[in-house]
């Protein structure tokens, strides 16, 4: 079994709510959590809710007010990133107060995996500090996660008694299996995104120094892309991750037939005659 990193004092599944004052410009309200801004078309989202992301209602809020006004800017990519010492180091223990009456929380916790799941535009996540238990789901949700090598990442709800409730369980089997979710959600520890990274259940791992670069660069790459044939892909393979390649197959027509009427592929094939492969820009529609 792969050695977990050791957890440190910033390694926490929640804190008390109401700790901690929200940093940086508020044009709205929800800016106080999520700092907004475009760099051509890619949207760079940056979580601000200080003192370490802690997972509340209010973040949760913002991430997704900050996602619909990306896609309003016609936003062709999403990098979504931490401005602070932590990507997002657990959960706002706020949310359990519901707890004291033997209930769940009264609050949609997977309104965020729906949304970024449904998102016609790809989303990467860029990941430093600790990542764990609603953080490390945050991530889950993206389609490409990017780490820094010194990162802290893990599944820790069981240390209070808990399990997963934004669906890392369900991702980190379809990821890697049921063997390494079980390790992951029963041990609750914190592992390098190394490990990770060889499991399958986060794409790439870079330096510290290079992790703002690299995932900007990432994001650029897919803003330019084609992006009604990404929408595509992601329909295909969340439609395959709950239905199977048969079915998936039997559904692969209808979930491409906009590439066939988009300015992408006309762009492509012109580009492709004329240029060679590789050539193309895209206008992403």
């Amino acid at each position: 079994m792969a050695q977990a990193v050791p957890q440190t004092s910033d390694d926490v599944v929640g804190r008390p709510a109401g700790g901690g004052t929200p940093a940086g410009p508020a044009g709205h309200a929800e800016d106080l959590h999520v700092a907004r801004r475009m760099d051509g078309t890619l949207a760079v989202l940056t979580m601000q809710s200080r003192p370490h992301n802690f997972l509340g209602s209010d973040l949760i809020d913002g991430v997704l007010a900050a996602v619909e006004w990306a896609v309003a800017e016609d936003a062709r990519a999403i990098v979504l990133r931490s401005g602070l010492r932590n990507f997002c180091a657990g959960a706002d223990l706020g949310l359990f107060s519901s707890a004291d009456r033997g209930e769940a929380p009264d609050v949609d916790l997977v309104e965020v995996l729906r949304m970024f799941d449904e998102l016609p535009v790809p989303v990467v996540a860029s990941v430093h500090g600790v990542c764990v238990g609603g953080g490390f789901e945050l991530a889950l949700a993206c389609d490409l996660i990017v780490a820094a090598q010194s990162a802290k990442i893990g599944c820790v709800e069981a240390t209070i008694g808990m399990n997963p409730l934004m669906g890392a369980v369900q991702r980190i089997t379809e990821r890697a299996g049921s063997a390494r979710a079980k390790e992951m959600a029963l041990l609750a520890r914190r592992y390098d995104p190394a490990t990770l990274e060889r499991w399958n259940i986060i794409n790439r791992v870079v330096s510290d120094d290079s992790l703002e670069a690299v995932s900007l660069a990432l994001g650029q790459e897919l803003a330019h892309g084609p992006t009604v044939a990404h929408a595509s892909t992601k329909a295909l393979v969340s439609y395959a991750a709950g239905h199977g390649p048969r079915a998936t197959d039997a559904r692969m027509a209808e979930l491409q037939k906009d590439i066939w009427t988009s300015n992408d592929l006309q762009v492509g094939l012109q580009s492709l005659a004329q240029n060679g492969p590789g050539a193309a820009r895209f206008e992403g529609r």
